[in-house]
């Protein structure tokens, strides 16, 4: 079996990103860290708390409401294991930005949990 990590960030969709950013950067003291946009152009925004990362999801986003994300070092391995056990691909896997250096060359893919939550893999 494929171990993961750690949970890699957790993620909530933002009707406004700039006002989410800032409420949680002053009441929470989060640090906003990384931002980009997508092809679909949507912006996202990583807010880091010590070693805890928040994601914000702008406006327009395909994944609706909540996702966590897992991080493994064999993303082919997790990407397989979870397919021939028939979990729901929501996402196939693709290229993901790098965030830090360590994530140079990483990929991502989505997955559907038993109650529609959205499972992203990373490595």
């Amino acid at each position: 079996m494929v171990e993961f990590k750690r949970i890699d960030h957790v993620a909530v969709n933002a009707s406004d990103l700039e006002n989410s950013k800032s409420f949680y950067e002053t009441h929470f003291g989060f640090e906003t860290y990384y931002e980009h946009g997508t092809p679909m152009g949507i912006i996202i925004s990583y807010l880091r708390l010590d070693d805890t990362v928040l994601e914000l999801v702008g406006k327009g986003t395909p994944v609706d409401g909540f996702h966590f994300c897992l991080e493994t070092d064999d993303f082919d391995g997790a990407v397989k294991e979870l397919s021939d056990a028939g979990v729901e691909v929501a996402q196939a896997p693709h290229p993901t930005d790098a965030r830090e250096e360590r994530e140079k060359g990483w990929r991502r893919v989505v997955f559907k949990g038993p109650d529609g939550e959205m499972i992203e893999i990373r490595g």
